[in-house]
């Protein structure tokens, strides 16, 4: 699995047995870091063992891969608690002379500080500039020491994500398919061969609804959300029509 050896995940699962056992013996809320959508298949594989534990997963706004997962509730625990997320606007000091920075840019920027992977979520760009979702202990240490994104300087200050950040709307596309199995769907949306498609699916970089899922001949439900790891995500609206020809006419929402 790219990015996470069995090994990191067992040790991810050891990690999470802890905290969610703390959480209930201490009563008070303990979080995990930003985990990666590998990581969270993990734990849905042994959430099944945590009967009467409370938990949630968040990434600072709706829609976010990267999600922290958090152990109790205000139901559970009596009190409420928000989660230790902070959002931060990256943009260019000079605007008119900025580079077209990437989300790669953005984090290896961040990273390059000394920073952890797991301590930071989703990043959103917004032409030259970026919000960044963060453990909120490390956003001030990010805030005054990220002087540079490639070769522009940039700026760095707290935004509030639900006021500042704009809600991302899916864009609607319409084509054609001979079935609703995913692995033709994730071939023509993302212009791939059907043999790259399927080497996706064996290469463990498909998640449908937050779950690994290796089966390529998986019949798409409308509403599914399906990440491809490397190239995108996207919602299955369903089928519109039947052509003349008996293939069919679907729709989906893929975010840009």
């Amino acid at each position: 699995m790219a990015g996470e050896s069995e090994r990191e995940l067992q040790q991810l699962k050891k990690r999470i047995e802890e905290l969610a056992s703390r959480s209930y013996e201490h009563n008070i809320y303990t979080y995990t870091g930003f985990l990666s959508m590998a990581e969270q298949d993990a734990f849905y594989e042994m959430a099944s063992r945590l009967q009467g534990i409370a938990y949630e997963l968040y990434g600072g706004r709706e829609n976010c891969e990267r999600q922290m997962l958090r152990f109790g509730s205000e139901e559970s625990l009596g009190y409420g608690e928000e989660f230790p997320i902070a959002c931060l606007w990256v943009r260019p000091v000079l605007e008119k002379f900025a580079d077209n920075v990437t989300h790669r840019d953005f984090l290896g920027a961040i990273m390059n500080l000394g920073i952890s992977r797991g301590t930071l979520g989703d990043i959103f760009i917004q032409g030259k500039s970026a919000y960044v979702f963060c453990e909120d202990r490390m956003a001030d240490y990010i805030a005054d020491h990220l002087e540079r994104v490639r070769h522009t300087r940039v700026k760095c200050t707290r935004a509030d994500a639900v006021k500042e950040l704009p809600v991302q709307e899916p864009e609607a596309v319409s084509f054609t398919v001979s079935s609703e199995r995913a692995d033709g769907m994730i071939a023509k949306l993302y212009h791939l061969s059907r043999s790259r498609s399927l080497e996706l699916f064996r290469e463990k970089k498909i998640f449908v609804n937050g779950r690994l899922n290796e089966n390529s001949s998986y019949v798409m439900k409308r509403g599914d959300v399906v990440s491809v790891r490397g190239y995108g995500r996207f919602v299955y609206y369903g089928v519109r029509r039947e052509t003349k020809k008996g293939k069919w006419s679907v729709s989906a929402g893929i975010y840009r």
